[in-house]
């Protein structure tokens, strides 16, 4: 039962210190799943929407923390108490998500590793197992260090968390898993090659023969029935290749697609703000002097943003802004960057420099 134990220990901590650093790396990432999660049509937990950020950094601290008081063998029952609570939570949502097909991914590993529902589920489950070992063997876990200094590293453990919080937060996240890193091509990225795989999709056609129901599956060509056409249903099978870029475009307030002409200009800046409405007071003000410089270098400036017209107007005129604002979609433009706003410059698709509103001033033109 100890090595046993041990093993449960090593396997269930280090999942968890990676698991938590990952989303520590992207608190604002993992907060955008959690509002996914309490949404109406899932949880139907909608009061909890604005406090999704605050849950996002105190769920991930939480995670590492567990994982350092596992492996260092501090407060053990606490400890394993706690884990055990967590991955009942964890479990139950996964499998509500995987059943319902509520949640695509669940964000256990941020945009690092992507799993489906069930992947999500089935990992959960493994580590319950391993948790429900570490409870039955709680006797077995035994500090490794001294008291001191377990104490020390559990609070340092605490301190180094909140504040990698805090500067992804503040900056953005210290490395980018997402598509729209530095280096990527927009244009590449949202590209599919010939010879990607097809997704796969069955269609269930419900007859009327002869006075009774009859259901045939096809691959999507009509069958050749002797009957009354009832409905028909759908299911995907394998989705195939999906590129990692998708939802973006650039378009007009007269719907005109703009994506492929901007995506072309050798020098570009792009200020991304999702909701110009909740766009950063402070952030806002630092886009004039930027701009200002960017055009005087010979920069193209323009804006992405999901609001009205109404707002991008009024917006431009508030904070005297000398460049237009397109429409782009939300969860596209959130992707993007995580600030609001944030800073790109692009060379024909090619991202060149990102940068949080905090940090305008080491953009370099």
């Amino acid at each position: 039962m100890k090595i046993l134990v041990s093993i449960s220990r090593i396997l269930v901590g280090i999942l968890f210190i990676i698991s938590g650093l990952i989303k520590l790396n992207d608190p604002l990432g993992f907060s955008y799943k959690l509002q996914e999660y309490f949404s109406p049509d899932v949880l139907n937990i909608p009061f909890l929407e604005p406090y999704a950020l605050i849950i996002s950094v105190l769920v991930v601290v939480f995670e590492v923390v567990l994982g350092v008081f596992l492996i260092i063998g501090y407060k053990p029952k606490f400890t394993v108490w706690s884990l055990l609570a967590m991955i009942v939570f964890f479990t139950f949502l996964t499998f509500y998500s995987a059943y319902f097909d509520k949640v695509k991914d669940c964000g256990c590993f941020g945009d690092a590793l992507k799993l489906t529902p069930w992947e999500s589920f089935t990992k959960d489950v493994v580590l319950l197992v391993l948790i429900l070992i570490l409870f039955v063997g709680v006797k077995h876990i035994k500090p490794v260090f001294s008291n001191l200094q377990t104490t020390i590293l559990a609070l340092l453990s605490f301190i180094f968390s909140f504040w990698l919080a805090y500067h992804v937060l503040m900056h953005l996240p210290v490395v980018d898993f997402r598509a729209y890193k530095i280096g990527n091509n927009i244009l590449e990225g949202m590209s599919i090659p010939e010879n990607a795989a097809k997704p796969v999709v069955e269609y269930y056609w419900k007859f009327k023969v002869n006075g009774e129901e009859k259901i045939i599956t096809t691959n999507g060509s009509y069958p050749d029935v002797a009957g009354d056409f009832v409905s028909v249903d759908t299911k995907v099978i394998d989705e195939g290749y999906k590129p990692p870029v998708v939802d973006f475009s650039i378009e007009s307030s007269d719907g005109d697609d703009l994506t492929q002409q901007f995506l072309s200009e050798e020098n570009l800046i792009i200020v991304v703000a999702y909701n110009l409405e909740t766009m950063e007071k402070e952030g806002a003000k630092k886009l004039k002097t930027m701009s200002d410089a960017a055009l005087k270098k010979g920069y193209k400036v323009i804006g992405l943003t999901a609001s009205a017209e109404d707002v991008k107007q009024k917006t431009k005129k508030q904070y005297q802004l000398n460049f237009d604002f397109y429409l782009c979609d939300e969860k596209a433009l959130k992707t993007i960057v995580r600030s609001n706003p944030g800073i790109l410059e692009l060379d024909k698709g090619t991202i060149k420099q990102k940068v949080h509103w905090n940090d305008i001033d080491e953009l370099k033109l």
